[in-house]
């Protein structure tokens, strides 16, 4: 894609995410941090762009304009449709807006309603309770012990405060690790879906893991216990789509294992770091008996996260060994329970 096509979708994508006009300020400002972040290349101006959205200095058909190709359309529908999926199910407003997007470019058929809707709405509506499959085999399972990061335990909790597991700490320890290893494989994949699928994922592990020490989770509170930690929905798509596209790899059959290994690792230690974190700071969280402080939690993930970060290295063989296993039907499966 040129950097005018990369600039129109990130566009898109961005008004997106604010098509409802419900985004709480904590959504919103994540969503500005990931434009910051993002804002390397020049040639896109990520964080101008992001300005343009938020103070309505653009139009949606002069966005839509400028994307002429069928595969340029295409990808970045993709992308808006997972975007206003990332949170839970489309609202009206996201509805009315991709229902714009569809009219002016004449997409409709099996090409929205039957195919790509159905299969991100399936995928944002991926069960709590299945279980976490990880398709390594003999030769991609980490050998050695799970490591066990120690900012997760410097979390002050008493004797009294803890509850009994269902697990040994260091099967829980090897939950996590290959619940990591599943979302960081994901990442490297380039399809649109492909990246939507790490967020029902994580979700999942958390549920799991509140299971372990007796906790019946819904939806509803594990988004909460996501955004105490700082990890926003629509953002976090938003972040692991944009890395994509920028490199080159999103959208392109192939490229996600082929395209370098530089890239293959930047994209997907924030997949194996986040998981990494979120699964042992929700570990402390409900053994501890949901006492922590939203700081205290805040402090922990990105402690954790660091750790998550310099371990990406170490684990990225089995990652790329297990992207090989994969493919969009086995993912969809996987988030279905299946």
């Amino acid at each position: 894609m040129t950097a005018e096509e990369i600039r129109a979708t990130l566009t898109l994508c961005l008004m997106a995410s604010y098509a409802d006009g419900e985004k709480h300020d904590r959504e919103r400002e994540q969503i500005r941090e990931v434009a910051q972040g993002l804002a390397g290349d020049a040639q896109v101006n990520l964080p101008g762009l992001y300005q343009d959205v938020l103070l309505r200095r653009v139009q949606l058909p002069e966005v839509l304009g400028r994307l002429a190709s069928p595969e340029s359309r295409q990808l970045a529908y993709e992308m808006a449709v997972c975007v206003c999926e990332a949170d839970g199910h489309t609202s009206a407003k996201e509805d009315a807006f991709l229902a714009q997007v569809r009219q002016a470019w004449g997409l409709g058929g099996a090409l929205t309603t039957g195919g790509f809707d159905a299969e991100a709405q399936a995928v944002a509506d991926a069960p709590l309770q299945a279980p976490l499959q990880t398709p390594l085999d003999a030769s991609t399972a980490p050998a050695t012990p799970a490591p066990h990061p120690a900012a997760a335990d410097a979390l002050p909790t008493t004797a009294a405060q803890r509850r009994p597991g269902s697990l040994p700490p260091a099967e829980m320890d090897r939950k996590i690790l290959q619940a990591s290893i599943m979302n960081g494989a994901i990442e490297l994949l380039p399809e649109n879906l492909s990246t939507l699928a790490i967020i029902p994922l994580q979700m999942r592990l958390v549920y799991q893991i509140g299971q372990s020490y007796g906790y019946e989770l819904d939806r509803g509170h594990i988004k909460d216990f996501l955004a105490t930690l700082g990890v926003g929905l629509t953002s976090q798509y938003l972040e692991q789509a944009g890395r994509k596209l920028l490199s080159g790899l999103l959208g392109k059959a192939g490229k996600g294992l082929l395209g370098g290994l530089g890239r293959q690792a930047v994209s997907s230690s924030m997949s194996f770091a986040a998981t990494y974190a979120l699964g042992h700071v929700a570990n402390q969280y409900y053994a501890g008996g949901r006492t922590l402080s939203t700081d205290m939690l805040k402090d922990a993930y990105q402690h954790v996260m660091q750790d998550g970060q310099q371990l990406q290295a170490r684990y990225l063989p089995q990652m790329q060994a297990t992207a090989r296993q994969l493919d969009t039907a086995k993912i969809l499966s996987m988030v279905r329970g299946g």
